[in-house]
C-alpha cells in the first residue's frame, strides 16, 4: 500500500493539485509551509503491521478477555475514569490547553446557539446513546462538546509523536487527508472534476469541516451531526470567522439526512465510522451514494486496522481504549472497502495516510 507521507518526504511538491486550488499569495504560502513540515518530519511511509486487523480486536482470545473485563461493571467504571485520565494528561504534556479549552466553551454563549440550531424532530438511533469516549450521555452533553476540539487536536499529536507542534502534527494529519481526498476525485472524477459542493457528515464541533472549507475555498460546505451540543460549538466559531462562503451546520442523521440527492460533489466522515457498528456504517455509504453526484468522491478516514503502531499498543492502552470505544471491534471486523462496493462506490482505494489512520476513498460512477 502506498502512502502519501512517503511521496511528501520525497519532494516538496508532493500530490498534484488540480485547477480550484487556492491561488492566493497566502493560499501559497500555507501549502508551502504544510509541504515543508511533513517533508522535514517524515522521511519514511507509515508501517504495516503483520496482521489484517490487531489482535485485540474481534473474536480473538486476546478480544474476548479485554471484553470479559469491560463487562464487569465496577473495573468499566475505573477503567473509564483512567482512559479519561490518560487522555487529558497525555494533552496536557503535548501541551494542548484542555482544561483550558473546555472552560472558555462553558462560560462562553453557546448555549444560545443550541437552540438555534437543535431539530426538536431528531430521532437518535439506538447506538447513539450508549455511553463512549468517557462519557456516560456520550456526545450528547456539554462536557463532550466543549472537550471535543481538544481531543482532535490530540489525535494528530498521538499520530505524529516526532512532530515539534500541535500544528505540525495537525498539518501532516490533515493535510495529507486532504491530498488523498484531492489526489482521488482529481483522478476519477472524469468530466466532474470541479468541487463546488462538500458534505462533512459527523463533523463534530467542526474541526474537519474548516479544513475542508479552508482547502476548498470556492466550495459550498455544510457540516452534519447527530450532536445538537457538538454543532453548537462548531456554529459559534464559525460565526466568529470571516468566509466568502460561510459553513452551513445541519443537525441530522448521517444515514437519513434529508438533503437532496445528487447534490454534494466531496462527502466526508472524519474519524466517524469507529464510533459506529458495522450497520450504521454501511448506512452511512449508502446515504453518501445518494447524496453524491456522478464522479462524486466518499472519503473516510480512520483508524487503520493495519497500522503497525495500533497493532502493537501495549495491553492496558489497548483495553483503555477499547472501554470507551464500543464498536471497535466491529469496525475492524467490518471490511470497510467492500461496503463501499457494495453500495456501488467503484475505484475503492485505501492508503495510510499516517502511521495510525487510513484514507478511503471511492467514486461514484457514472
Amino acid at each position: 500500500m502506498a502512502a502519501i507521507l512517503a511521496r511528501a518526504g520525497g519532494a516538496t511538491a508532493g500530490i498534484r493539485r488540480h485547477h480550484q486550488q487556492d491561488t492566493s499569495s497566502a493560499g501559497r504560502r500555507r501549502r508551502l509551509s504544510n509541504a515543508v513540515v511533513v517533508a522535514a518530519v517524515t522521511d519514511a511511509a507509515p508501517q504495516e503491521g503483520a496482521l489484517e486487523r490487531p489482535a485485540w480486536s474481534g473474536e480473538t482470545p486476546v478480544s474476548r478477555l479485554v471484553a470479559a473485563l469491560i463487562a464487569f461493571k465496577p473495573l468499566y467504571s475505573l477503567m473509564k475514569l483512567a482512559s479519561r485520565e490518560v487522555i487529558i494528561r497525555t494533552a496536557e504534556k503535548s501541551n494542548i490547553p484542555w482544561r483550558e479549552m473546555t472552560k472558555k466553551v462553558l462560560e462562553s454563549d453557546v448555549y444560545k446557539v443550541f437552540e438555534r440550531i437543535r431539530n426538536p424532530n431528531i430521532v437518535y438511533p439506538d447506538y447513539y446513546l450508549s455511553p463512549f469516549h468517557a462519557y456516560d450521555e456520550g456526545n450528547l452533553s456539554w462536557l463532550a462538546a466543549a472537550e471535543a476540539e481538544a481531543a482532535t487536536l490530540s489525535i494528530a499529536k498521538r499520530a505524529i509523536p516526532e512532530a515539534t507542534s500541535i500544528q505540525e502534527a495537525n498539518n501532516i494529519v490533515r493535510g495529507n487527508w486532504m491530498n488523498a481526498i484531492e489526489e482521488h476525485h482529481r483522478k476519477n472524477s472524469g468530466r466532474n472534476c470541479q468541487i463546488n459542493d462538500i458534505l462533512d457528515i459527523g463533523c463534530s464541533v467542526g474541526v474537519s469541516t474548516r479544513y475542508l472549507a479552508e482547502r476548498f475555498p470556492q466550495a459550498k460546505a455544510v457540516g452534519l451531526d447527530l450532536s445538537p451540543y457538538f454543532l453548537a460549538v462548531a456554529a459559534q466559531k464559525e460565526e466568529q470567522l470571516s468566509r466568502q462562503n460561510p459553513i452551513r451546520w445541519v443537525h441530522a442523521n448521517g444515514e437519513a439526512t434529508g438533503l437532496p440527492s445528487n447534490s454534494f460533489d466531496i462527502v466526508s466522515l472524519a474519524y466517524v465510522c469507529h464510533e459506529c457498528p458495522a450497520r450504521a456504517i454501511i448506512g452511512l455509504a449508502k446515504e453518501a451514494f445518494r447524496l453524491l453526484r456522478p464522479g462524486g468522491t466518499i472519503a473516510l478516514t480512520d483508524n487503520s486496522p493495519k497500522s503497525k503502531v495500533l497493532q502493537e499498543l501495549s495491553p492496558v492502552l489497548f483495553t483503555l481504549m477499547k472501554s470507551t470505544e464500543p464498536f471497535l471491534d466491529e469496525y475492524y471486523m467490518l471490511d470497510l472497502e467492500a461496503a463501499l462496493g457494495q453500495a456501488g462506490f467503484v475505484n475503492v482505494h485505501s492508503i495510510l495516510t499516517d502511521p495510525r489512520h487510513r484514507t478511503v476513498t471511492a467514486t461514484v460512477p457514472y
